[in-house]
């Protein structure tokens, strides 16, 4: 592992709580997983004071759980859990998508055109899956910056980041990345052309198409008997 130490732009503190997190919402270090103190301040090249300090703000992000007896572990995610996480980014993202539309300039507009372009290549070429998440993280917290609500801004970061913990451990459909980048597509046409209303509508369509898939998902995943 690089030693984190070296990396002096954030606080030392930050930057254990941001690559820990980093490892949990990839997959890295899976669900279930106890976080030893000692262990990763070996493996990070730190004291314990910034892995304690992490690892209590990953458990007010949800991401960790600590018990009594049992000491501080990654928590689980269910297909629950991320139905829960869609309903409320149906409404939120096409919210968002909204103020874009009416906010966007035309400086931003070329970038949400180029981004949802680097998307459509990265499927065209089959890139990784890594590479792929990373492009559609990049797409939708654009349009957050284009909203111009800080507010907005915090609230889709956190739902968002729920998401992405569960993209990396689930979807392995390629097809749905080709459904995505047309997805992206009408929303970006419409926050470009200013139409508020539609922008609102593609957005809503589009968590919409996501949490059916988790739907679907979840119930082939209880038909294998793999659910929680």
């Amino acid at each position: 592992m690089t030693d984190i130490q070296l990396k002096v732009q954030k606080p030392l503190k930050d930057l254990v709580y941001l690559e820990l997190k980093h490892k949990i919402l990839t997959g890295e270090i899976v669900s279930q997983t106890r976080l030893m103190e000692i262990d990763l301040s070996e493996k990070m090249n730190v004291s314990r004071t910034p892995i304690r300090e992490a690892i209590k703000r990953l458990s007010d992000d949800g991401l960790v759980k600590v018990e009594p007896r049992r000491g501080a572990y990654v928590a689980n995610i269910s297909i629950k859990d991320m139905l829960d996480v869609f309903e409320v980014r149906e409404d939120m993202e096409g919210f968002v998508a909204k103020l874009a539309a009416q906010r966007i300039t035309d400086g931003e507009k070329d970038t949400l055109r180029a981004i949802a372009a680097e998307y459509e290549e990265a499927i065209e070429k089959a890139d990784d899956k890594e590479h792929i998440i990373e492009l559609d993280e990049k797409f939708h917290n654009f349009i957050v910056k284009c909203s111009g609500n800080e507010t907005l801004s915090e609230l889709v970061k956190y739902v968002q980041e729920l998401s992405l913990r569960f993209r990396y451990l689930y979807y392995d459909d390629f097809s749905l990345y080709e459904s995505t980048a047309e997805q992206h597509n009408r929303i970006m046409e419409a926050i470009n052309a200013g139409r508020d209303a539609e922008a609102r509508v593609e957005a809503d369509a589009h968590v919409k198409a996501l949490k059916e898939f988790v739907f679907a998902l979840g119930k082939k995943m209880e038909a294998m008997g793999e659910t929680e």
